[in-house]
């Protein structure tokens, strides 16, 4: 028995500048940070003993002899990719799928290192994320960017920077002391419902000739933003966030709605200084940067959010049990 566990994340700035159709081209930053808010995947071989030899346990229960028989798209691609059989995998995780926190790449990443773990194998956090980003855009023909697997595989507050070379993972300098402030002032709060973020990519990418201007503007915004962090003035960062926000709504009509703008223009009524929409968009997670003195007024006036306590988190991907 072993048991994986990756973190999932909130992207600051930066996010489309990590699909390949703008950063093949143009080279690609996000500034983003993993989260104690985590997917686990447990697996172990099964027992000889049932009519099924693997068997995969998440909303529901899929029991299967071979591969291709899973209904799950990446168990399926990943069970082939690194060929194991006679196994039991279960799904676990803290927060719900569909909702912008790069859910689905965490699941990817620990996955992989499930099954290489229970092979006795154990590649690097870079190799995990190449691979997982290889299963979901190019094998499973995916919609989306990058960024979301390099996040679960690394962990903690980073630069990243994509170009038609490869993948870059630059750690933010930042204070124990500016990493609690930013901590502080900082809410995560649940719309209440989730979206499919493959069809809001997909509109996005089809987009991205005619928005270059705006990625350009969002990809400038990881640096002043990066060095906002380094030098503590986080209220100018959460101001930013709410610059960004007005750069991202323009990329897609798919990103907003009406609900979603009345509850954005409602928290920052209420005391936020900025935030956005966590994650491709349409639904999902809302991060709001919000003084620490006014957050108790703003979650009175919105009961109708949901707010999710978090700290930073600095591990990533990892195996938290093993008997092997």
């Amino acid at each position: 028995m072993l048991i994986t566990r990756a973190p999932f994340r909130i992207s600051f700035f930066g996010g489309g500048t990590d699909y390949q159709e703008y950063f093949s081209a143009y080279g690609g930053s996000v500034l983003s940070t993993t989260i104690d808010k985590y997917c686990y995947v447990s697996m172990r071989h099964l027992p000889p003993f049932f009519e099924h030899k693997n068997q995969f346990t998440y909303s529901k229960i899929e029991r299967f002899n071979n591969a291709e028989d899973v209904e799950h798209p990446l168990v399926r691609a990943a069970l082939n990719y690194v060929s194991t059989d006679k196994i039991q995998i279960a799904y676990d995780a803290d927060l719900p799928a569909c909702s912008g926190i790069g859910s689905s790449s965490a699941f990817a990443v620990s996955l992989l290192q499930g099954l290489y773990a229970l092979n006795g194998k154990y590649p690097d956090k870079m190799q995990l994320a190449k691979e997982a980003i290889y299963l979901e855009r190019e094998y499973l023909k995916e919609a989306g960017g990058v960024q979301d697997q390099l996040a679960a595989a690394f962990g903690g507050f980073n630069v990243m920077h994509f170009d038609s070379s490869g993948y870059r993972i630059e750690p933010l300098d930042i204070s124990v002391e500016n990493k609690e402030k930013l901590n502080r002032n900082l809410l995560l709060a649940f719309t209440g419902f989730t979206h499919f973020s493959g069809e809001i990519a997909t509109e996005q990418q089809k987009n991205i000739p005619s928005t270059i201007a705006q990625l350009d503007e969002m990809k400038r915004l990881v640096d002043e933003g990066a060095s906002l962090l380094r030098s503590g003035n986080t209220d100018s960062f959460g101001e930013l966030l709410d610059y960004t926000w007005s750069l991202k709504r323009s990329l897609s009509k798919c990103i907003t709605n009406e609900k979603i703008d009345d509850l954005y223009e409602k928290a920052k009524e209420y005391g936020a200084m900025g935030g956005k929409l966590i994650g491709a968009g349409g639904g999902g997670f809302m991060l709001l940067y919000v003084p620490e003195e006014k957050q108790s007024f703003l979650k009175e006036k919105l009961p109708e959010l949901q707010y999710i306590p978090f700290r930073f988190e600095s591990c990533g991907t990892e195996i938290i049990y093993s008997d092997k």
